[in-house]
C-alpha cells in the first residue's frame, strides 16, 4: 500500500466517509449467515417461532451484544438454526448479495458453513441449488459477483471436517461458484494441524485455503495455518503482531491478512480499536485487506469498516483506494475480473478528487 496519510478533521472525515461510500469494493471474510441483516433475522426467527432468537428488530440489538468470543459463537448458532429449508437458504444468501451492492460491493467471497445446514436436514443438493440460484440472480439483479468458500465449522470436529470436503470435491454436488476452502469456529481448544487431511483434499481438488487462525489464539496458530493447512490468506491473524519472523514471513510470501476490525472489538479478541495491530500489518509491509466478518451481529457493514482502517492508519482517499484494490489483488477473482474491479477504483477516485 503506498504511503497516502492524513489526519483529517471532522469536515474532511465526513468527505471520506462519502467517499468510501460509493467506492467500488471486494470484500473476502464476511460469513453467510453472519450477514442476515435484522429485518431477515427477524423475518426467520418469525417463521420458525420456537426459536429463542427475537423476532423484533429492536430487541436484537440486545441480543447481538457478546460478552466474549464463546458467547459470540453461541449466539451465532442460535441464528444458524434459523436457516432450516431450501427457501430460508435462498432468501438468506439473495438478500445478503443486496445489502452488498448498496455498499458498491463489486464482488464477495462469502463463507459458508454447509455442515451446519445438511446436519438440520436440508437436503445437500437442494442446498446448494439454493445458494447458486441466488448468486445467479444477484449478479444479473444488482452487479455483485459471489463466489463461495466452504468453511469446516472447528467446533464441531472431524465429522463436520469430512462432510464439508465431501459437499466440496464431490463432482456432482460442488457448486459452480466454490473457489476457496476455509476453518472457522472457536480456535481454543481446536488445534489446526489436526485439520491438514481435509485441507490437502480440498487443494487437491483445486480449491485455495483460507483458514481462519491467530483471531483468539497466539502467532503459532497462524504458523499452523500456513505449515499444515497451506493457507493462500488468514482469516483475522491478528496475533501476527506478537511475532517479528511470522510478520517477515506473511510479507515476504505476500500472504494477505483479512483484518476485521470491529469484528476483533466485539469478540474481545482486542481490547480497544487504537490498540487494533492493523498499522503493525502495514509497517511490516503485509498486505492488510478489509472486511466485516459477521456486520449486522457487530453493528457494523463494510462502509464502517473503511472508515474505521482510514482513521487508525491516517489515510486519504488514495490510501483508501490502495486498501480497496488490496482485496481485489489478494481476491481468488480470475485475472480480467480484478483488472476490471481495479480501474473501476482509479475512475472512481479520479473522479471525485477532480477540482
Amino acid at each position: 500500500m503506498s504511503d497516502h496519510s492524513a489526519v483529517p478533521a471532522a469536515g474532511q472525515a465526513r468527505e471520506l466517509h462519502a467517499f468510501i461510500a460509493g467506492l467500488p469494493k471486494a470484500e473476502l471474510h464476511v460469513h453467510h449467515v453472519g450477514s442476515a441483516s435484522p429485518r431477515i433475522v427477524s423475518e426467520l426467527a418469525a417463521r420458525h417461532s420456537d426459536s429463542s432468537v427475537p423476532s423484533d428488530p429492536e430487541a436484537l440489538v440486545d441480543y447481538f451484544s457478546f460478552t466474549d468470543f464463546a458467547h459470540f459463537i453461541d449466539v451465532y448458532l442460535s441464528v444458524v438454526d434459523l436457516i432450516r429449508t431450501p427457501e430460508d437458504v435462498r432468501l438468506l444468501t439473495y438478500e445478503v448479495a443486496r445489502d452488498m451492492a448498496r455498499q458498491q460491493v463489486r464482488y464477495a467471497e462469502l463463507t459458508i458453513t454447509p455442515f451446519s445446514s445438511t446436519r438440520r436436514g436440508i437436503d445437500e443438493r437442494a442446498f446448494m441449488d439454493a445458494i447458486e440460484d441466488a448468486r445467479k440472480a444477484a449478479e444479473a439483479e444488482f452487479g455483485t459477483v459471489l463466489r463461495w468458500c466452504f468453511d469446516i465449522p472447528g467446533e464441531a470436529g472431524l465429522e463436520a471436517a469430512e462432510e464439508t470436503v465431501r459437499l466440496a470435491t464431490d463432482d456432482r454436488l460442488r457448486p459452480e461458484g466454490l473457489v476457496s476452502f476455509g476453518l472457522g469456529g472457536p480456535e481454543i481448544g481446536v488445534p489446526r494441524p489436526q485439520f491438514k487431511p481435509y485441507f490437502d483434499r480440498a487443494i487437491a481438488a483445486g480449491l485455495h485455503s483460507v483458514p481462519h487462525a491467530g483471531e483468539t489464539t497466539g502467532p503459532e496458530t497462524v504458523w499452523d495455518a500456513l505449515n499444515d493447512l497451506r493457507a493462500e490468506r488468514i482469516g483475522h491473524g491478528t496475533s501476527s503482531a506478537q511475532d517479528p519472523k511470522l510478520l517477515a514471513h506473511l510479507a515476504e510470501h505476500g500472504i494477505a491478512l483479512e483484518v476485521c476490525p470491529t469484528s476483533n472489538i466485539a469478540t474481545r479478541a482486542v481490547r480497544t480499536l487504537d490498540e487494533h495491530p492493523i498499522k503493525e500489518f502495514v509497517r511490516a509491509g503485509v498486505l492488510v485487506t478489509i472486511n466485516s466478518d459477521d456486520p449486522p451481529m457487530f453493528g457494523t457493514d463494510l462502509n464502517n469498516e473503511y472508515a474505521v482502517a482510514a482513521r487508525l492508519l491516517d489515510l486519504d482517499e488514495h490510501g483508501v483506494a490502495d486498501l480497496a484494490k488490496n482485496a481485489v489483488a489478494a481476491s481468488f477473482l480470475d485475472a480480467a475480473g480484478k483488472a476490471r474491479i481495479h480501474d473501476e477504483i482509479d475512475s472512481y477516485t479520479s473522479a471525485w478528487l477532480a477540482p
